[in-house]
């Protein structure tokens, strides 16, 4: 076994929070390495922000899930030496976030402006006629806007620099 199989073995562990998307294309796995005779994997995480309540339960997802693979030793180490960005999340988890229901966050240049934060599409539609209803979701990482062609009401995965 060698790192591409530790990357494509977390491609099947679900971000709990948003279970139709991996953490690999959420961006939170953000190293892999085994050992010399590939008996041991070590696992580097960047939870999307510092409170995330479920940073020891995608630890044991992560570690359960190598060890279903056949690894005898796994370490998952949680870090924010470097910070998590929405620029992270890979073109195959946007679109499941918009599976979700969730409009993906704007790609940015390490800049947040209120026209990047407005100018979003409906995950439902495609549409850009939005009004944003509040920056204030559910969760700190979300928004909720309305729709005015299909009349749906959804939430944002807000960028993060």
């Amino acid at each position: 076994m060698n790192e591409q199989t530790i990357w494509e073995a977390l491609e099947s562990v679900m971000d709990p929070e948003i279970p139709t998307i991996s953490m690999v294309d959420m961006g939170i796995i953000t190293g892999v390495k085994t050992s010399a005779d590939f008996k041991q994997a070590f696992v580097e995480m960047t939870p999307t922000f510092s409170g995330c309540p479920a940073i020891k339960q995608m630890e044991q997802m992560v570690f359960d899930k190598l060890k279903e693979i056949g690894f005898e030793q796994v370490e998952v180490k949680t870090t924010f030496n470097k910070p998590w960005n929405s620029n992270l999340i890979t073109e195959r988890g946007r679109q499941h976030l918009k599976k979700h229901g969730l409009a993906p966050p704007p790609q940015h240049k390490g800049e947040i402006t209120q026209e990047l934060l407005e100018n979003i599409e409906c995950p439902f539609c495609s549409s850009r006629n939005v009004d944003l209803k509040t920056p204030f979701g559910p969760t700190l990482c979300r928004s909720l806007h309305y729709c005015n062609n299909c009349l749906q009401a959804f939430e944002q995965f807000k960028p993060v620099v």
